[in-house]
This record gives C-alpha cells, structure tokens and sequence, in this order.
C-alpha cells in the first residue's frame, strides 16, 4: 500500500483503504458517469479481474503480489484494474456501470460502508469455500480477532474476509498536551475528562489553535462519541445464525457467545435520549471553542495542522501513523490512546476485504484468490507501512512501527481485545441515503441552541425513515 505524498494530501481511514482498495457507497442510476473500455477490469481475456479504486500506479504497486499469487497458481491469470474515482460514490457508480453493462469485475474490494449492500445485492457468500478449506484457514481465524469477521457476517453467511481494519482512536499532540502540564491520559479516561483536556490545552494556547478536530462522516464523527454513550443514530440488533463459523473456527474464544450471524440495522435511533446527550456534549465543545464545527469529507490539511502543532486531539485509525511519518513527526510527537469512556469505551471501527461477485467467471479462482491475499505472505507485501492496521494481531507490531511511532501502538489491536463489543461502522444496505441523512442535519445539530439541536435530530429521525425504506 502507497504511503501520502506530503502533509497537505487527505489521509483519512478512507483514502488509505483506497490505496489497497475500496469500499463503497450507493447511488442512482440517473448520475452513472459514462464509461470507457479502459475503466472495466479484464475486459476481453480470461483473466480473473480485481476491482480497486486508485490509479494506474496503484494497480501497478500489486504487482508483487500478483507475482506471489503465480507462484502457487500459475493456470490463474489475474488483472487488478484500479479504477479511479473522486470518492466511494463514485467508484461504487462505476461498478454498477460495469454491471449493468454486462461486464462487471470478479473480485472487488469492499470497505465496512458497503459491505451489506454487496452481500445483499452483488457478492457471493464463501461459506462454501470456507467449509472445504477450514484445515488451510484455520490459521488466518486464529490470527483475526473475531469483531472483525462479524463486520463482514449478513444473515449467516460471511462474505468477507477482513485484510485491514482501523477503529475510531483519539491522537494527540504530544507537544500540546505538555505545554498544557498534562501527562498521557489513562486508559479509562473519560468524557469528562477528555473536556478537562481539552481546556487546558486551550488555556496554554489560546491562538491558532484547536484543541478537538472532527469531521461530518460516518468514521471519526459523532458515531463514536454515541457508541461511547451505549447508543447510536441507528438501533442495532444482531441475525441468527452462523453457528458453523462461529464453531468451527472459534469455538475456544472467550467471546464466542457474543457473535451472531451478522449486524443489522432497520429503524432509526435519532429520538433515543442519549442520542441527544451525546450531540449536546459535542455542541458544547463547539459552543465553548474547544472544538470545531465538523467539516465535511476527511479535512484534507488534518495531517499538517497536526503536525504544525494547531491541532491537540482528532479520532482516527491506525492509518494515520505513515501520514503523520511523512509530515515531519517523530514518535515522541504524537501518541494515541483508547477512545474516551462513557457510559462504556465501546469503539468504533471499519474494516475491508475483497468480495467475490456472484457474476464472477470462475468462482473457485476468486476464491483462490481471496485466500491467498488472506495469507500472511500476501499481506506482508501491501502492507510494509504502517498506513492501516492489519487484520492480523500478528502483523500489529513492534517491527511495523519502529521508526514511525506512535509509542503505544499497542492500543490499536487492544481496542479489539480490551472491548470486545466494539462495532463495525453502522452500514446497512442504504448506507449511502443513510449517511446522507446523518451528515446533513449533524453541523445544524451542534452549532445553535438546544432547540436548535432538537429541531435537528427530528429531522435526522424523518430522514432516516424515509433513507431505510429505500432499495439499496
């Protein structure tokens, strides 16, 4: 996976997956971009296609693990067509052209954000392949924290296999928390005492400076301060199901009685109390200048400002460290530390894998193909930076973050096992009406009065109404 070129590019959780693939979002048919020959992967050979969104020289960066793959598959010819796109809307737009078209890819990969409306709608289970090969994955499941498995469960089946993942974390500036006479937090801090921090870093730097940076989106935004809180904008429940996972690969695990046969999400959640409690908290922070107003998108300047010593604290994954690397810092320079605790330190957390489309030419070749990016040789190739987090707890170590920082890189796997209920992104099928619907009615939410904030979330509830009766 490619590391940021410079400390102004946007390094969200999203642009690093969009360096080793890509999650999507949905759309309508009336804004489907016209398509050339050049945008659709495999087009008139044999080869089995890997969908990804980026560049050429993205596509171009798999070659190692193209060469790798050959080694144990030769009769398999893979082409990894990376399709460039401004966002998740736009690549997922692109897919469904494909589609649509008739010629769409055979493998796609899929963050959090579309992961149930591939497995509703497009991806082929690999339930199958899983009870055929349990022996050779054996390995992989004892190496993956089970949380992340469950993200890519939809109503019994799995449908992905978790290669990286990132959950909501709180970076700080180490510089800023100093000049404001305060030590590392503890791993139980909490919300109360994440505002205490953040006025004293506003007291000992008064001037350009803020001490909390968010954005309006569905990672790092409002989602795990409600998750902290034991709510969310949408009530979540779980499937039946999945026992034959669950039992056959983590029969031993202390958390078995947890999984289920995948997340759903059907009502919303807007008028739940906490759901207001946690927005006032949040318009508090904005109101008393601790905090900004959330920006739309990623914030493409984050990683300078943070380097620049003008920003204190910002939730953010494991993909941020080779951005922050980049930018100039050191490991002494930043830190990062479990989320604030509420009413629990539930996290939250996206992950991604690749999707074998159910119109795949040769489902046993994506398969194969599936399993060996699941392998530790595979992964070891995309990920020789530490600008995500791996899905295996073994690649999650001192080796990866020497030179880099932080010091407690420890804290991005123990988010999993210290918690074992944090959650995936909430993403149902509609997860592109569904994130509109949040993102609109969130600055409005934070930036007046009370009234103004209940005005707000009533709005948010009629939107997410309407956004879950939808077709995905």
């Amino acid at each position: 996976m490619s590391g940021t070129n410079g400390a102004l590019r946007e390094f969200t959780r999203r642009s690093a997956l969009t360096a080793l693939g890509a999650g999507i979002v949905g759309v309508t048919a009336a804004s489907w971009p016209r398509l050339t020959g050049a945008d659709i992967p495999g087009r008139g050979d044999n080869s089995l296609s890997i969908a990804i969104m980026g560049t050429a020289a993205d596509a171009a960066a798999r070659q190692k693990v193209i060469d790798a793959f050959a080694k144990v598959h030769p009769e398999i010819k893979v082409k990894v067509q990376a399709i460039q796109a401004v966002d998740w809307k736009d690549f997922f737009t692109k897919i469904l052209t494909m589609v649509a078209a008739g010629t769409p890819p055979d493998v796609v990969y899929v963050a959090t954000e579309g992961a149930q409306l591939f497995a509703e709608k497009l991806a082929h289970p690999l339930d199958e392949f899983l009870r055929r090969d349990a022996d050779h994955m054996k390995e992989y499941f004892a190496d993956v924290h089970p949380s992340l498995v469950e993200a890519f469960m939809y109503k019994g089946s799995l449908f992905q296999l978790p290669i990286d993942w990132n959950a909501a974390n709180m970076y700080y500036n180490t510089a800023s928390l100093r000049s404001a006479g305060l030590e590392r937090p503890s791993d139980n801090w909490t919300h109360t005492d994440f505002r205490s921090t953040l006025a004293a870093m506003k007291k000992a730097k008064p001037a350009d400076f803020t001490p909390y940076y968010w954005t309006n989106r569905l990672f790092g935004g409002v989602v795990p301060w409600l998750y902290a809180n034991d709510t969310s904008f949408l009530k979540e429940t779980k499937s039946p199901g999945g026992e034959w996972l669950w039992d056959g690969f983590y029969a031993n695990d202390p958390t078995r009685s947890l999984r289920s046969g995948g997340y759903q999400w059907l009502e919303p959640n807007a008028d739940d109390p906490r759901v207001f409690e946690s927005f006032d908290y949040l318009r508090g922070l904005v109101k008393d200048g601790l905090g900004v107003r959330p920006e739309e998108g990623g914030g493409s300047a984050l990683i300078g400002l943070f380097a620049s010593n003008r920003i204190g604290t910002t939730p953010a994954g494991g993909y941020w460290v080779q951005g922050l690397h980049e930018a100039g810092m050191t490991e002494s320079d930043f830190d990062v530390q479990f989320f604030p605790k509420w009413r629990t330190q539930r996290h939250q957390f996206g992950t991604a894998g690749y999707a074998i489309m159910r119109t795949a030419k040769d489902k046993d070749a994506a398969w194969e193909w599936v399993k060996f990016s699941s392998s530790r040789e595979a992964m070891q190739i995309v990920f020789p930076t530490p600008n995500t987090t791996p899905a295996r707890r073994s690649m999650v170590n001192e080796q990866l973050y020497a030179g880099t920082g932080p010091r407690n890189w420890k804290v991005f796997y123990d988010t999993l096992d210290r918690f074992p209920t944090t959650g995936p992104i909430p993403a149902p099928p509609q997860q592109a009406a569904v994130e509109t619907a949040l993102m609109k009615n969130v600055s409005l939410a934070v930036s007046g009065d009370e009234r103004q904030l209940k005005d707000a979330l009533s709005s948010m509830q009629r939107d997410l109404e309407l956004a879950l009766r939808r077709q995905p």
